[in-house]
């Protein structure tokens, strides 16, 4: 037996599970595909760093590989400079997230302070084809921009280390210990692995 709607009126509308996506929905889809190809686009471009300089690095073998098309590339980055700040992004909060990781329950000090400098020397090392390419990338006014700002925010992370260390200015002492963690990871990069002497000496900065 199956219910009726009172004379007169209407039977309400009932909602087919197979029915087509309102507008909303609509939109939200597309969004989450936006993101996806925005994600793979990224992906692409930190995996085709470790086989490639930032010469090699063109928009037409970005998209060949990513399996989009160039108006695609376009209308998710505007241009290049725009696409290397992404990447130049992506890599640092990847490595930001392994910091916050491994210094997690770590009180602040020095043990937290060389843990964060060696995962951030250890990552640039396993993935030195994009440090590499991010470092030929410095010409770009956006790219030298977010560097600095990078570095601001890090100096501000390391600046409770510095304070429980007793350290007289302690975000001007955080803000100098990453421009020396940046040195030897370039130290490494050239050296193409793990300097235990520059390690040993970054240790021995803070024992000062």
């Amino acid at each position: 037996m199956h219910a009726s709607a009172p004379a007169g009126q209407s039977a309400p509308a009932t909602r087919n599970p197979a029915h087509a996506p309102t507008p909303a929905e609509r939109i939200t889809a597309r969004q989450a595909s936006a993101i996806r190809t925005r994600e793979t686009l990224i992906s692409t471009g930190l995996r085709l760093a470790e086989r490639t300089s930032l010469a090699g690095l063109s928009i037409n073998l970005l998209v060949e590989e990513a399996g989009v098309s160039k108006g695609t590339f376009f209308h998710h980055f505007g241009d290049r400079a725009a696409y290397l700040l992404a990447l130049h992004r992506e890599f640092h909060s990847r490595i930001f997230a392994e910091i916050l990781n491994a210094t997690d329950g770590t009180d602040p000090g020095a043990e937290r302070l060389l843990a964060a400098s060696h995962t951030y020397l250890n990552a640039c090392l396993r993935d030195r084809g994009v440090r590499a390419l991010l470092l030929e990338a410095r010409a770009e006014r956006t790219i030298t921009d977010e560097i600095r700002a990078r570095n601001r925010a890090t100096a501000e992370f390391c600046k409770a280390d510095f304070d429980a260390m007793d350290w007289p200015h302690p975000y001007e002492s955080a803000l100098l210990w990453v421009g020396l963690v940046a040195e030897a990871a370039l130290i490494e990069l050239d050296a193409g692995g793990r300097k235990p002497a520059v390690r040993a000496a970054l240790t021995r900065f803070l024992a000062y």
